[in-house]
């Protein structure tokens, strides 16, 4: 298993895309369109592979200067709790921290918040509907 970041548009980018579709779009009867795709080409993205499958993976985007956004992270139900989530986590972390971020900041789904708890992740903030779904802002400083 390597952590490592990929880039837009590769094999490695679109195994991560048909990932976050089965994962995180399909089960909500939602789809990518190409300008949402398109939008990616400039965030840090970031995937576990063994040797030539995506296991997991995240995306980076920059907020503002001292602010980096994990989103779209995924990790299939089959492998839970093998310590990908919390290995694409640190990797996302520290790869933030050297490119000068002080805060990361999400938006996670309510049924996540439990996992994100177990890194320093902190609620901010009420309740709110994306993609039909409860979610919170959650965010960690990283200094």
């Amino acid at each position: 298993m390597a952590l490592k970041q990929i880039d837009h548009g590769t094999p490695e980018y679109l195994k991560m895309v048909n990932l976050r579709d089965v994962v995180l779009r399909r089960p909500l009867g939602l789809t990518f369109d190409h300008d949402e795709l398109m939008a990616e080409k400039d965030d840090v993205l970031i995937a576990c592979m063994d040797d030539n499958e995506v296991l997991g993976c995240c995306i980076l985007e920059e907020v503002n200067t001292l602010t980096i956004r994990l989103r779209q992270m995924a990790v299939p139900d089959n492998l839970h709790n093998r310590g990908i989530g919390a290995s694409i986590i640190n990797f996302a972390e520290n790869m933030a921290r050297d490119k000068g971020y002080k805060l990361m900041t999400m938006h996670a789904r309510d049924s996540a918040i439990g996992f994100y708890e177990k890194f320093g992740f902190q609620i901010k903030g009420n309740q709110f509907k994306e993609v039909n779904l409860p979610h919170h802002v959650m965010e960690k400083n990283l200094c």
